[in-house]
């Protein structure tokens, strides 16, 4: 297919500008194009009139045009999670043959809002819909680990640490050095702490500014989760949350 010059040309025009170059005079656009300056004028009008540049009228640099923002913005929110994670979750399930779930915060709990099941193994506690305490959940704690200490004692304020099994954490303190344990390594775990007999590990999903919007989780049978499997479970559970994240911009030079 033909690419259209002119077009090509003001595009590459927009991605000559970056958080350390935020304005640009002609004749830096020009050298950089290889275009004559006549040339890029007119493209930089026609960017200008649809209001994808602007041009500061105190030193007449170009700099980038709100409406880059305002297009910008549609793209974020149109983006579905649950669609962009399934591929994701389908890989972590047929290479682990484990149960996957992807988990939200809402409020003061985490809510299911996908899940496969594994080949060999089901985690009868879970379903899509349904929510679960953060102080005893992997995804719990790789929800909350990377919030400010701020949003964290707000979430933690009136919290009850309800007793699930005799490994669940029940108390703020050792909450607290849990989640510091998941700052540090990068995943979280939950060592049959919220149901008998499954173990789960967690890895964080971020968003274009940084922030963690979801945890991807597997969940196995206690007596098949050795430290060897979840060193394995870890390993490709960090590969596709890293490409779910970074499908949802994060990464990328904002």
């Amino acid at each position: 297919m033909p690419i259209i010059q002119s077009v090509d040309r003001a595009l590459k025009i927009l991605d000559l500008f970056n958080e350390y170059e935020t304005e640009l005079k002609i004749t830096d656009i020009s050298e950089r194009l290889m275009l004559h300056k006549s040339t890029v004028h007119s493209l930089l009008k026609t960017l200008q009139t649809h209001q994808y540049i602007d041009q500061n009228p105190e030193n007449g640099k170009y700099r980038l045009g709100m409406k880059l923002f305002e297009r910008g913005n549609l793209v974020i929110h149109g983006l579905d999670i649950r669609e962009l994670a399934k591929p994701h979750l389908h890989t972590l399930s047929k290479e682990t043959l484990q149960t996957v779930h992807l988990v939200v915060l809402d409020g003061k709990e985490g809510v299911y809002i996908d899940k496969v099941e594994g080949a060999t193994s089901s985690a009868l506690y879970s379903r899509i819909g349904r929510r679960i305490p953060i102080h005893c959940s992997s995804v719990g704690k790789a929800l909350v680990a990377f919030k400010t200490n701020e949003e964290i004692e707000k979430i933690l304020e009136g919290y009850e640490f309800d007793y699930r099994t005799e490994h669940t954490i029940t108390n703020k303190e050792d909450f607290l050095e849990e989640l510091e344990s998941v700052r540090h390594t990068g995943y979280s775990r939950d060592n049959q702490e919220n149901e008998p007999g499954v173990n789960c590990v967690a890895i964080p999903v971020r968003n274009y500014t940084g922030e963690v919007i979801a945890a991807v989780s597997i969940s196995s049978p206690a007596m098949r989760f050795n430290d060897e499997q979840m060193s394995l479970h870890i390993d490709v559970l960090k590969r596709e949350a890293s490409k779910l994240s970074k499908k949802l911009g994060y990464g990328y030079e904002q």
